[in-house]
């Protein structure tokens, strides 16, 4: 596997597009369009939040139809959520805006929305961004790059990746963007995210491939603890790379599925960094534990305290904050079994051992909380499992952000 520059347009036959449409903004990008020259098999994972957006539900029904997908059309400032049969109703005009233009079939058309809940759509504000962005296709890297920018709303910088891969004798490319800074809270994925492969694969193992690097890529991460209405993650494959298609669980696949978890691990950390008013990237780290889900749990309640984020923004060196998460947070454990240090660039430094608190350097604890990048290591001594989530620090910028955002 190669790491390469790029996103959505990185795959072959995949173009992007965005433009300004005053969904709320003014004086910004604020709509984006991935397309596939050809029909893509498709996959998806969506909120379990019980109140889902309108986008979330039409998406859903193309993902779990069989039908191919060929296009996402995607709007950020208003999230379409709580809106009834009008939300509806503004993804499927877009939809028929998009066949339209291109003349792709609606039903092949996904959308997504991202910003307030509770405001209606202006669909005539929607139809003429998707008239302006068809002619304006490209699948160059700048077009990809731009259509990333186009989709934040509270983000302070845009998030891609891309790879590169072998499957026997062809290359095969996965890139994707994501959005997310705030209402971010392991439960799925509380984000937007659209992933484009020019791989052959079976919908069926494409489906299970990304539901299994969901696990222990977006649904470890937290900044606020809010789950989102409007969670989605769409993966479009066009089958232009030309490979052997997968239809089995071998080489491919697991190359495939290496690529695909490399690509949604990287997008998730660069949410987790870039919470709302975040100072530090904020890691958990269990290791040998004695369950898989467990470890999980553990490594998530940690990154998820309010208290602990506190610390870690505070470079307070309060162990105690990571041990409290870890035991309100359902998993039986032995307090006098765990370690725990703390990590950075400036170095690592135990502060607990064996249930008992050690006479720590508090110097070189401040040094090593300074940076920007902080983790917490854990390990419980208990088996071989492990697990790692990804956070940020809590700050004032926080809630100013967030005591004004629908105003």
């Amino acid at each position: 596997m190669k790491v390469i520059n790029g996103g959505v347009t990185a795959a072959k036959g995949f173009k992007a597009a965005s433009c300004a449409a005053n969904i709320k903004y003014e004086g910004r990008t604020d709509m984006a369009m991935v397309y596939s020259d050809t029909p893509c098999e498709c996959a998806g994972t969506f909120t379990s939040n019980v109140v889902k957006a309108a986008c979330v539900m039409w998406d859903k029904e193309i993902t779990e139809s069989g039908r191919p997908m060929q296009a996402v059309v995607i709007n950020s400032g208003i999230a379409n959520a709580c809106t009834g049969k009008e939300g509806y109703d503004a993804c499927i005009a877009t939809a028929r805006a998009v066949e339209e233009g291109t003349g792709i079939p609606y039903d092949t058309v996904a959308v997504a929305s991202t910003g307030v809940i509770g405001m209606q759509l202006p669909v005539e504000k929607l139809t003429a961004g998707v008239r302006k962005m068809v002619p304006a296709l490209g699948e160059t890297a700048e077009a990809g790059t731009d259509a990333s920018r186009a989709i934040m709303t509270t983000d302070t910088v845009n998030k891609e990746a891309a790879v590169t891969f072998e499957i026997g004798t062809k290359t095969v490319t996965l890139g994707g963007m994501s959005k997310g800074s705030g209402m971010i809270h392991p439960n799925m994925c509380t984000m937007l995210a659209f992933l484009t492969t020019d791989a052959s694969i079976d919908k069926e193992l494409m489906q299970k491939a990304l539901s299994e690097v969901v696990k222990d890529t977006f649904n470890m991460i937290s900044v606020d603890g809010d789950t989102s209405t409007n969670d989605t993650l769409l993966l479009m494959a066009n089958g232009e790379a030309g490979n052997e298609r997968i239809v089995s669980d071998g080489e491919g696949y697991a190359a495939f599925k290496e690529a695909l978890f490399y690509v949604c691990k990287t997008l998730a950390v660069k949410m987790a960094k870039d919470g709302e008013g975040a100072s530090k990237l904020f890691t958990a780290r269990v290791v040998n534990a004695s369950d898989k889900e467990e470890a999980r749990t553990l490594a998530r309640s940690v990154i998820s305290s309010s208290l602990s984020k506190a610390a870690i923004f505070g470079c307070d060196a309060n162990f105690g904050r990571f041990l409290c998460a870890m035991g309100y947070s359902g998993v039986d454990f032995d307090q006098n079994s765990v370690e725990l240090f703390f990590e950075s660039a400036a170095g690592k430094l135990q502060v607990f051992k064996m249930g008992v608190p050690l006479d720590f350097d508090e110097d070189a604890a401040l040094k090593i909380l300074k940076e920007d990048e902080v983790t917490v290591l854990i390990d419980m001594h208990e088996g071989k499992e492990e697990a790692t989530a990804w956070g940020c620090d809590l700050t004032y910028d926080y809630v100013k952000i967030n005591a004004d955002y629908r105003s």
